[in-house]
């Protein structure tokens, strides 16, 4: 049965409908690849990054109760999780003592590819102790 067949029995114009599904089918394909794509190169960034936020916060707070750490001992933990953690090598760590806290900020960035562009994923956190700096300090 040819498509002039199928016209005249069913009364309805089809012509314009053949291979429809299959645009369809290759636009959501197409879709699905790129938003893939882009969650293989994304979500390892900003996966490390969300844990090393978390890091950041246990280490000021080690820091800020008995026995206490100085910031030397905050800024080399957080320069040797750096590697654990996968940051790039253009990582500043700051550490200083902020109102009777400690206080560390580390920023980095790094590119990610995502289809047709490169965004620059920007990390600026400062985490300070939940508790005061011990006084031996």
């Amino acid at each position: 049965m040819n498509v002039r067949q199928r016209e005249s029995r069913g009364g309805h114009n089809r012509a314009g409908e053949v291979g429809g599904a299959r645009v369809n089918f290759v636009i959501v394909a197409l879709v699905i690849a790129l938003v893939g794509y882009s969650t293989y190169n994304f979500a390892p960034v900003a996966y490390n990054a969300y844990l090393f936020k978390d890091f950041m916060q246990q280490t000021v707070n080690k820091a800020a109760y008995p026995p206490g750490q100085n910031n030397e001992w905050v800024a080399a933990q957080l320069r040797a999780a750096a590697k654990e953690y996968d940051l790039p090598q253009n990582t500043v760590v700051s550490v200083q003592k902020e109102e009777g806290r400690i206080a560390a900020r580390v920023q980095w960035s790094r590119p990610v590819q995502l289809p047709g562009f490169v965004y620059d994923y920007q990390f600026d956190h400062t985490a300070r102790s939940s508790g005061f700096i011990n006084p031996q300090y």
